[in-house]
């Protein structure tokens, strides 16, 4: 201890100097080195153990000056990991001298191997790591806390459209692996998936953040008034139309109050938050692939790490982000159509007279908004979106005709008005073959398709179609008398409920009798 002491005194003016635990370990290795080849062969004729005895009496010495060191540290520093490698070096050197000395003995030298208790140097050191990536990883989590409440989604923040606080984050992420990979320590494939768990959680935590409080498709879709029947004769189904619009706007307005008072939840904000994931997702496997490169520089790596050094894969990112698109790209969608447009959709396409209210001023607003999210959207999730609003596009359009409310009714002449207007609602999304593939668009029309000819099709035959759909779903028990089908809101041709709205807004004396007489539904809320 004293020479350890003068050599470390003496370095104490050059760069880096050891540590004099480092120093004093050195030095018992080579005393143990010395003790073996010396004097042991000699011992051996007294004890048949001398090298062993020898080794186990340093390891003793040494266990009580680095048992105190262990104790003492607090944080990952140089010279602590210094200390701690030399410790392991000397004890697997002290180790290896006495297992060979007691090669021939009866116990193979269990018992000496006994009275040299580890040092446990691996374990401190992976403790220091570990709260060294808490750490890290604590920052990380309050800085993404404070800067997604500054964040503004702001579309004209940088070229490329997404947000400034996904660049910061993706930098500080790389700023921490590269820091990882330069702790002086010999076990970094060992204790990267604890870095990588927590590197993952906490950019899943941005995106879920930045998702929260968006909305969804059900928050916007507005709930569907109750089954009346039509007015015959009158012309002024308007008169409904101020007190039915305003209930209707209320109940909407409620569910979406908390998205207005905050710009940051506008579409082309919600545009960037979007492009903001899509951006994440994309440079995941630029981190991947940074991480590998980090490890075959690594002096501790192994084969192993590289097979399954492919595992080394952030879990939970990239599948939020997956989600976090789809669910805003939904969101967008069915807020341009039953927030942002209720006015030219839900509270004016084809109230009172069809001919007079058509899709025209839709289709307007529909296509400024289209222009939008095109300037906006990266080129790679803008398809999804501009699908998205088609979707809710033919949902706007049949619960305009098949739960309106009273303000609304349709006579078979009115039928070619409504397919020459979804025809002009296709041919937006189609726009003359720059727009989506016609696949698409058919796919996603054909639920209109399959019901609009219910609209052509006369009273009488749509009473008797509703009947046998009935009979056919209920069984017997349906013959005394037609029970009301309920609402699933999956329409379809052959389905009671759509075939029952159908003649609830049948401008026409036969259905309203009918509907009188089966189920007394009156003609206003």
């Amino acid at each position: 201890m004293e020479k350890a002491d003068s050599s470390r005194r003496a370095s104490k003016n050059q760069p880096n100097p050891l540590p004099v635990l480092a120093i004093l370990a050195k030095d018992v290795g080579e005393l143990a080195v010395h003790e073996t080849k010396v004097f042991s062969p000699i011992l051996k004729g007294w004890h048949p153990l001398a090298a062993g005895v020898a080794v186990a009496t340093l390891h003793s010495c040494y266990a009580n000056e680095i048992k105190q060191f262990i104790s003492g540290i607090m944080e990952l520093t140089p010279d602590a990991v210094q200390v701690l490698r030399a410790a392991d070096k000397l004890e697997k050197d002290l180790v290896q001298i006495a297992v060979e000395d007691a090669v021939d003995s009866e116990d193979g030298g269990k018992a000496i191997i006994r009275e040299m208790p580890p040092y446990e140097a691996e374990t401190a050191i992976a403790n220091l790591v570990k709260g060294w990536i808490k750490t890290r990883l604590d920052r990380l989590k309050e800085w993404v806390d404070r800067n997604l409440q500054q964040e503004v989604w702001n579309p004209q923040a940088n070229q490329e459209g997404y947000a400034p606080s996904a660049v910061e984050i993706l930098r500080i992420i790389d700023e921490t692996l590269d820091a990882f990979f330069q702790l002086p320590i010999p076990t970094h494939p060992a204790l990267l998936p604890d870095l990588m768990a927590g590197l993952d959680k906490c950019l899943q935590y941005y995106v879920m953040k930045a998702k929260s409080g968006c909305g969804t498709r059900n928050t916007y879709i507005p709930t569907m008034p109750a089954l009346t029947r039509c007015e015959i004769g009158s012309k002024f189904q308007g008169v409904w139309k101020k007190k039915e619009k305003s209930q209707i706007s209320q109940k909407r307005n409620s569910q979406v109050a908390t998205m207005n008072g905050d710009n940051s939840f506008g579409i082309p904000q919600l545009c960037v938050r979007i492009n903001t994931f899509h951006r994440i997702r994309s440079e995941m496997d630029v981190l991947e692939k940074r991480i590998i490169t980090h490890l075959r520089n690594c002096e501790s790596a192994h084969v192993e790490d590289f097979s399954n050094g492919l595992s080394k894969k952030f879990e939970l990112t990239p599948s939020a982000c997956v989600e976090g698109v789809q669910l805003l790209s939904e969101a967008v969608a069915y807020k341009i159509v039953f927030h942002d447009l209720s006015h030219v959709l839900w509270d004016g396409l084809y109230v009172g007279e069809p001919s007079s209210s058509r899709i025209d001023p839709l289709l307007q607003e529909l296509e400024r908004n289209l222009l939008i999210i095109s300037e906006t959207v990266h080129e790679r999730v803008r398809t999804r979106i501009i699908t998205d609003t088609m979707k809710a596009s033919c949902d706007g359009f049949l619960l305009v005709l098949l739960a309106g409310g009273p303000s609304r009714a349709f006579s078979r002449q009115d039928s070619q008005i409504i397919e020459d207007d979804f025809k002009a609602l296709k041919d937006l999304f189609w726009a003359n073959g720059d727009g989506l593939p016609a696949d698409l668009i058919d796919k996603f029309s054909s639920t209109v398709r399959g019901v609009l000819p219910l609209f052509r099709t006369d009273s009488e035959s749509l009473i008797e179609r509703f009947r046998h759909v009935t009979l056919e779903t209920y069984g017997s028990s349906a013959r005394s008398r037609l029970p009301l089908p309920p609402t699933s809101g999956q329409w379809n041709p052959t389905e009671p409920n759509t075939l029952l709205r159908v003649l609830c807004y049948r401008n026409d004396e036969t259905a309203s009798k009918f509907l009188k007489k089966t189920y007394n539904l009156p003609k206003k809320l």
